[in-house]
């Protein structure tokens, strides 16, 4: 399909800087065949039935955007996918005046080697790794925002751009859908008998990347790292045998379902990568709903909503959200989809 066709404009104003506070206070636009309804979070419990399971990505975002020097020279680094305990591919600015066997050079006496390219990835390799370097890049590094925020990070980031049930670490990119749960509504949502379950998958900065080529036949995803356990695969699919929907919470989370999928819908154990790409015309087997914010013109999570919901569907509510003042991105507002 043609990119331009996932165009629209969207007023600077409506991007979120800042996401709501209380986070569950946010807005949520339901989306269904009959039509729009103006929600919040917080509703969640009501609009969902008993039985239900909802499906949310545990990944926690690494402080990922790294500041150091080679020599004089001032170098950033943007982590991407850890390849090796002490390896890992980052975008870099400046990347093509680094070269392998340079050392950069960070806070606090962290060091990594520059090891060579990988397209448009640097590969470098830390001088500690696992549990130390992950201390040390706490220590060290910044909060990765989004690259249409443009301000720098601080000590609210740290916890704003984290969901409350982060548990493993590897993102450099927040899973934006579980931004809007908070202790209480997760408690709220298990007492109207709405199951949970988790998987894993790492976000890359890759999710940030604009859509270069003028079809999405022409486009290459990068590939991220994810999980789902058995016992989550199973809890998905003994709800779907009951009658249960199945919610996605966030493009991650549908993402790393559909590639563990069997063409009827049930899902299996799964550990590996995935570069799924999902347009409209690939079907959508395992989520009946699917909560996500409001992404970027012509990006590829658009696209995944449009081949979700439907492509005019999406269009109108889209259209409906601006219109409406809905907070776009990140830390903006959200929705729940239902599947077309």
């Amino acid at each position: 399909m043609r990119v331009d066709l996932f165009d629209f404009e969207l007023p600077p104003e409506l991007i979120a800087a800042r996401p709501a506070s209380p986070r569950d206070s946010a807005k949520l636009l339901q989306v269904t065949a009959a039509g729009g309804c103006d929600r919040h979070v917080r509703d969640l419990p009501e609009m969902l039935r008993p039985g239900d399971l909802m499906v949310f990505n545990d990944t926690r975002v690494l402080p990922a955007r790294l500041l150091g020097t080679r020599g004089e020279a001032a170098v950033e680094l943007l982590l991407h996918k850890q390849q090796t305990p002490e390896e890992w591919q980052a975008f870099a600015r400046p990347a093509k005046r680094l070269k392998p066997g340079q050392t950069i050079v960070f806070p606090e006496g962290l060091t990594a080697e520059v090891l060579g390219r990988d397209g448009p990835f640097v590969i470098v390799r830390f001088d500690r790794a696992g549990a130390a370097l992950m201390e040390k890049l706490s220590a060290v590094g910044h909060i990765p925002l989004p690259p249409y925020i443009p301000r720098t990070d601080d000590a609210r980031d740290r916890s704003d751009y984290q969901t409350v049930y982060a548990a493993r670490d590897g993102a450099v990119a927040a899973p934006t859908a579980g931004l809007h749960f908070t202790p209480d509504l997760l408690h709220r949502l298990e007492a109207a008998g709405i199951g949970r379950a988790t998987v894993t998958l790492h976000v890359g900065a890759g999710t940030f990347l604009p859509v270069s080529a003028e079809d999405t036949d022409q486009h290459v995803m990068h590939a991220e790292w994810g999980e789902i356990s058995t016992e989550t695969a199973a809890a998905i699919n003994t709800a779907k045998a009951r009658g249960g929907r199945i919610v996605a919470v966030g493009t991650t989370s549908l993402r790393l379902l559909e590639s563990a999928a069997n063409a009827d819908g049930t899902v299996q154990p799964f550990t590996g990568e995935t570069a799924i790409f999902i347009t409209p015309g690939v079907a959508v087997r395992t989520a009946d709903l699917l909560m996500t914010n409001f992404h970027l013109p012509k990006s590829t999570l658009f696209m995944l909503v449009c081949a979700f919901a439907g492509m005019e569907r999406m269009q109108g509510a889209y259209a409906h959200a601006i219109a409406n003042g809905y907070r776009f991105y990140s830390y903006g507002d959200t929705s729940l989809l239902e599947r077309a």
